[in-house]
């Protein structure tokens, strides 16, 4: 009998003259739960979409049990017993469920949920999983929802358990529940891979850990044998301080700059997207906002920016309204904002043009006539890469054909590169590796010594908590409250992402 359940042996996959998987080998233990850890753009979703069976190596071997298997659809790796939770959940929202369980089952639309319901929940106490059976998604929380996910390819038989990112979008409560949900699946005999970039994580809840570097596995580590150093060098290829410091600036500079009062903000089916929000923004400050997915972020950046109109309610710039002001508006009264959206090429850059059309995109709007200087937007672009670390060929290259984090480096360089006095940035660091993401850290903080604002929209708690000033938490579109980022925790923030008060759970 062998040692491991499942054995990736030498495993190589391109995509046209992309090499994303070169000759990896991988082995997971029975009842073991193995990290994959990587950067983005490593390897770890082509590989495991191998695993799944959504993609077929070029090379290489997979064993299930010692023996050799092939995998040429998503069934085939279902019926061997694997089942992947995916990042983006594939949930039918207006059924129960006990419905999203039985879906694409034989007969599954057939079965009665009542009669099924008993089964599901001796899966769900054997692992014990907590679920609603008869709740509709919609009415979920994103935990829930994630739990009705695991339960899915549990409920199929899977033994071998694969999760993409599972705690990206959950709050600190959420990753403790789903984390005992781990260990009691791996008790009962579950081997489980879990593909993330969070090294805190990695080390509370894995066994052993592969990293992946540029396609290749580097290493396979004793969890408890590294520390978050080591680990951090592997994926990078090179030693990277782990430290955020928060600038502190001079209380002089210090000013409100902006303000939010009582802003409503409806969606296109009517729903309350933002719900009476209020708060300032100060110069030389970095204001965190933190909140599940969906809480009315992107509603607040668009607003602010001019992009959509709120129902009632102001935004205040220096004293200033500009709560009726498009984009186009804003920049003619000489309002220096800068926004970086979630959505870069839909709303940040335009994806067919250059590097360097795109810098000058923005200067136009802002210049008087209408001959345009390209001399001085060719040197602004190739300021931007230089700073920012940008891999292209040159400034005329087509923005679409970058990668998605040279992309956003592109993005977030030109917005700075205008010297704003206001900066409004949604996830700036997603999608970049490691020592860019610490580069961007390191360029707020410079902005903020010189008396920017600066609104950061982050995931990352540990990030805001260590870069921010203040935190701003919202849940369904509600300012829940601003706390001290020095003062303040993890758990708090994730009681008040709930809509909870912690002072209330407390007492």
């Amino acid at each position: 009998m062998s040692k491991y359940d499942i054995e990736l042996i030498n495993i190589s996959k391109s995509f046209g003259i992309v090499k994303a998987n070169s000759e990896i080998s991988l082995s997971i233990a029975p009842g073991e739960i193995h990290a994959l850890l990587g950067e983005n753009g490593s390897g770890k979703s082509t590989l495991m979409n191998i695993l799944s069976g959504i993609y077929t190596p070029d090379e290489g071997i997979i064993k299930l049990d010692g023996n050799e298997v092939k995998f040429n659809s998503p069934s085939d790796s279902i019926a061997a017993g694997i089942g992947m939770v995916h990042q983006h959940f594939k949930l039918v929202d207006v059924m129960s469920a006990t419905e999203n369980i039985l879906l694409g089952l034989p007969g599954g639309l057939f079965i009665k949920p009542k009669k099924a319901a008993k089964s599901i929940k001796a899966v769900a106490d054997k692992y014990g999983l907590k679920i609603d059976l008869s709740k509709k998604v919609y009415e979920m929380s994103v935990s829930e929802k994630q739990t009705v996910e695991i339960m899915k390819v549990l409920y199929r038989g899977a033994r071998i358990l694969i999760l993409d990112e599972p705690t990206a979008v959950l709050t600190p409560q959420e990753i403790v529940s789903l984390f005992g949900i781990l260990r009691n699946m791996k008790s009962s005999g579950c081997s489980i891979i879990i593909i993330t970039h969070k090294l805190n994580e990695v080390m509370e809840i894995s066994d052993r850990v592969t990293v992946l570097h540029k396609g290749r596995s580097i290493k396979t580590l004793v969890t408890s044998e590294t520390d978050m150093t080591e680990l951090t060098t592997l994926m990078v290829g090179k030693p990277i301080s782990l430290e955020i410091k928060r600038a502190e600036v001079d209380s002089e500079l210090k000013k409100p700059i902006l303000q939010v009062t009582d802003l409503t903000v409806h969606n296109i089916d009517k729903r309350e997207a933002l719900d009476g929000m209020s708060f300032t923004l100060n110069s030389g400050e970095i204001l965190g906002v933190a909140g599940i997915a969906g809480s009315g972020q992107k509603e607040l950046c668009e607003t602010i920016a001019g992009l959509q109109r709120a129902s009632s309610g102001d935004v205040i710039y220096k004293g200033q309204s500009i709560i009726k002001m498009n984009p186009r508006d804003i920049i003619k009264k000489g309002i220096t904002m800068s926004f970086i959206p979630e959505d870069r090429l839909g709303m940040g850059l335009v994806a067919g043009m250059s590097i360097i059309d795109n810098v000058i995109l923005k200067k136009v709007q802002m210049q008087k006539g209408i001959i345009v200087d390209r001399k001085v937007g060719k040197k602004a672009a190739e300021r931007i890469i230089k700073r920012f670390g940008i891999d292209t060929p040159s400034t005329h290259t087509i923005v679409r054909k970058l990668s998605g984090g040279n992309i956003q480096k592109v993005l977030l360089g030109r917005e700075i590169e205008m010297n704003p006095e206001l900066l409004i940035t949604a996830y700036p660091v997603r999608g970049l590796d490691i020592g860019a993401s610490y580069n961007i850290y390191d360029i707020l903080n410079e902005q903020k010594t010189k008396g920017v604002g600066i609104l950061f929209i982050g995931e990352d708690l540990d990030v805001l908590l260590s870069l921010c000033d203040r935190i701003m938490v919202i849940h369904s579109g509600k300012n829940m409250g601003i706390v001290d980022a020095k003062s303040t925790t993890k758990e708090k923030l994730g009681l008040m992402m709930l809509g909870q008060n912690p002072d209330d759970q407390a007492s």
